[in-house]
């Protein structure tokens, strides 16, 4: 069975189950049998598990920024507009408390049906978004508070107006500045993680991803258009790209895998994110330990070391 023909399985077992909860006449055998089987399908090892990775990361069902913030965080109070030319509903930013910890909170938004797709331009931020960021992002360092990004966007957006209002230079300001912030940062990939889009609010002390979450320069359908000339062939592309959570720890990209609920995070948001609040407590009970020149200092050379690689001495 390969990954599309998987995945629609699942939604049929999903609404047969669904279907007979629905009907208070007994079938509890039939419900039982089909959970036993959905189980089955969702534990099955697939020819090409970074394919998998990157359909549970695109999940419609998945979790996005706004419902991490409504379970994590309280007197959550968005900040709008980059003082220079809009807002962008594409990043949601704003002041709040984690645990009675005073933070800064900047997520990248998709939205779920067509209305909030089009009104969050599908998690594609413009220039304006990354601004806006950058502005709340420096308030929390004026005052103080740690910075807690999550990412989840396919990119930045690659429009004709998103690059006459210098998309690439926005970008590149953010990954300069956060670089610098004399304020602790955590990043948490919680869904896609798109080349620029996502880097440009990467920068962090440390870098937390989903299990089934993906990062990377590139999407594998792109990926498999520039190198085979066929975006069909997305699944080998995903494979050889090194974008799930388990192969960037590996390669030191990212610095923690926060496990999710069985069968992935759209299957629980409750459970996942509390699974997540408890690696953020961890993280930010030791990184507030730090002083701030101890913060930038770990961040850059946290960065600069990205891509040494020594062989062993023979």
């Amino acid at each position: 069975m390969d990954s599309e023909e998987t995945q629609r399985r699942i939604e049929e077992l999903e609404r047969e189950i669904a279907g007979l909860k629905a009907v208070s006449t007994g079938g509890e055998a039939d419900v039982d049998q089909l959970e036993q089987e959905l189980e089955a399908i969702q534990q099955e090892p697939e020819k090409h598990p970074s394919w998998q990775r990157v359909q549970m990361a695109r999940h419609p069902k998945r979790p996005h920024s706004l419902d991490y913030i409504e379970r994590l965080f309280t007197e959550f109070h968005e900040i709008h507009g980059d003082r220079g030319f809009a807002d962008d509903a594409a990043i949601v930013c704003g002041w709040a408390f984690f645990e009675g910890r005073p933070v800064m909170v900047v997520g990248q938004q998709k939205g779920r049906d067509t209305k909030q797709k089009l009104l969050r331009n599908f998690g594609m931020p413009k220039p304006e978004g990354y601004r806006k960021a950058l502005r709340v992002m420096r308030m929390a360092a004026k005052f103080g508070r740690p910075v807690i990004t999550l990412l989840d966007t396919p990119g930045a957006y690659p429009g004709m107006d998103a690059e006459e209002r210098g998309q690439a230079e926005a970008i590149a300001l953010n990954i300069r500045e956060m670089a610098r912030l004399a304020t602790p940062i955590v990043v948490v990939v919680i869904g896609e993680g798109g080349s620029g889009g996502a880097l440009a609010m990467g920068v962090g002390n440390q870098v937390l991803m989903l299990e089934n979450a993906i990062y990377s320069v590139i999407s594998p359908e792109s990926c498999a258009a520039i190198i085979w000339r066929d975006s069909g062939k997305a699944e080998p592309a995903a494979a050889a790209l090194k974008l799930t959570a388990p192969d960037l720890h590996r390669l030191g990209l990212i610095d923690m895998i926060v496990p999710e609920p069985p069968g992935g995070a759209q299957e629980d948001w409750d459970q996942a994110a509390e699974l997540l609040r408890q690696e953020l407590r961890k993280t930010l009970d030791e990184l507030t330990l730090l002083t701030a020149r101890q913060l930038v200092d770990q961040r850059y050379d946290k960065f600069r070391q990205m891509g040494n690689f020594f062989a062993e001495a023979v």
